[in-house]
């Protein structure tokens, strides 16, 4: 049958769908099963709960839900605002000192939740109004912390990489290493750019007089920092899969947060209710995207946009290309996992049928998806920031368009040389 019916059938029920408002689980899920129907491959729907169950039957999806109640955790028991104290004691002396800590305590955050949106939401809530109390505009303060909290799902732990890994079986211990350049690259590409445009505008120094000590915060400070140091060498040196060390965070984060005195029993449970409305959504998506993927499989999809793409003539690189600009678009419109969920198995067999390294082609794809979440009309991080600091969503999106271009620019320096992000994953022996 051709192509085009079933593709056409499933865009019109989703178009429609999404402007009644529906949510995107439940449309993609009806799409699918209405598809069943309108190709006549009904029949094969008898099989489709085994098959979710299988889909779902990962041993790295465990890694999924406790790294989320870790980072809930941590963010309640007093983390973020250890790593901006000892960020702020380092780095608030110098010349717009406070935007260097806001990408430093993204960083540190980043090993702690591994979410942009987390990030956004805590670092908008309080680095925000310390750095317009000490003369930042709200304009920059609230661009930096938008373009810095993108840096949360490329440095491992990531949610978005176990979500990847589990989907597409791919090595998650080898996406863990192979994100920590490109993370650090762009932590410091940031840095760089806030230290222009520090200079540029006069932003203000620090007064030492004003700023925390440096000893008491690294003190405070040594066991939220611990904990990426303990997930990440446990993981890449072979001590602990991801799932063990996830655990092991959880554990952690609740003596940790004990430790501070910031988290009590109703925070405890707070976070594991939070964690499990969270995952009851997720899993209902999986389910709606494991039989999106069933007909596609039936249909051979993959194999058909492999032809097409030979037909075009385009090489590794140019399919790379594509592939950034189909999920950078999604990342404007639609949840991160959602996304991946919905187009990677579509696209990702093309690719590696094409010789490019599934470890480089991960990344390169978490990195573009998650910078659509800074990227209009709706990303989710302009849309967490604009309310959490009160700032017109519009002109949110004016003043990280320059953050916003240097991401993409760095993405294309990551999609065309491999080397950056296989340096840690092949010097680890993981590939």
């Amino acid at each position: 049958m051709d192509i085009l019916l079933p593709v056409s059938f499933i865009l019109l029920c989703t178009a429609v769908a999404l402007a009644a408002g529906s949510a995107i689980a439940y449309l993609i899920g009806a799409s699918a099963i209405l598809t069943f129907w309108a190709v006549d491959k009904a029949q094969f729907m008898a099989v489709l709960p085994q098959r979710l169950f299988s889909q779902l039957d990962s041993f790295a999806f465990l890694a999924m839900p406790l790294f989320i109640l870790a980072g809930d955790l941590m963010n309640r028991g007093g983390v973020a605002s250890a790593l901006i104290d000892l960020s702020m004691s380092v780095f608030g002396r110098l010349k717009g000192g406070l935007g260097h800590v806001n990408v430093v305590t993204s960083v540190f955050f980043a090993g702690v939740s591994g979410s942009a949106t987390a990030d956004a939401a805590a670092l908008g809530n309080s680095l925000v109004p310390e750095m317009e109390r000490r003369g930042y505009t709200r304009d920059y303060a609230s661009a930096i912390t938008g373009a810095s909290s993108i840096i949360g799902p490329i440095i491992p732990p990531s949610s978005i990489m176990i979500f990847y890994g589990a989907l597409m079986e791919t090595n998650v211990t080898a996406l863990f290493a192979a994100g920590i350049l490109p993370g650090l690259l762009l932590a410091a590409m940031l840095m760089a750019m806030n230290a222009y445009y520090a200079h540029r505008d006069d932003h203000p120094g620090g007064d030492s007089m004003d700023l925390p000590p440096f000893l008491p915060s690294l003190i405070r400070a040594i066991p939220a920092m611990l904990l990426p140091v303990i997930i990440l060498g446990g993981t890449l040196f072979g001590f602990m899969t991801p799932a063990e060390a996830a655990g092991v965070a959880v554990l952690a984060a609740l003596l940790i947060g004990i430790g501070y005195g910031k988290l009590n029993l109703k925070g405890v449970l707070d976070s594991l209710m939070r964690t499990g409305v969270m995952l009851g959504g997720l899993f209902i998506l999986l389910c709606a995207i494991s039989t999106f993927s069933y007909i596609a499989a039936l249909l051979q999809w993959p194999q058909a946009i492999q032809s097409v793409v030979e037909g075009w003539g385009l090489g590794p690189l140019g399919y790379l290309m594509l592939i950034n600009v189909i999920f950078l678009g999604a990342g404007m419109a639609m949840d991160v996992k959602a996304a991946v969920a919905l187009f990677a198995p579509i696209f990702v067999p093309a690719a590696l049928a094409m010789g490019i390294d599934p470890i480089h082609l991960a990344i390169v794809i978490c990195f573009n998806i998650t910078a659509g979440l800074l990227s209009p009309p709706l990303g989710a991080v302009l849309l967490i920031l604009s309310t959490v600091v009160k700032l017109d969503y519009w002109r949110l999106i004016r003043v990280t368009m320059p953050f916003l271009i240097a991401e993409l620019l760095l993405l294309v320096v990551l999609t065309y040389v491999p080397a950056i992000t296989l340096a840690v994953p092949t010097a680890l022996g993981l590939r």
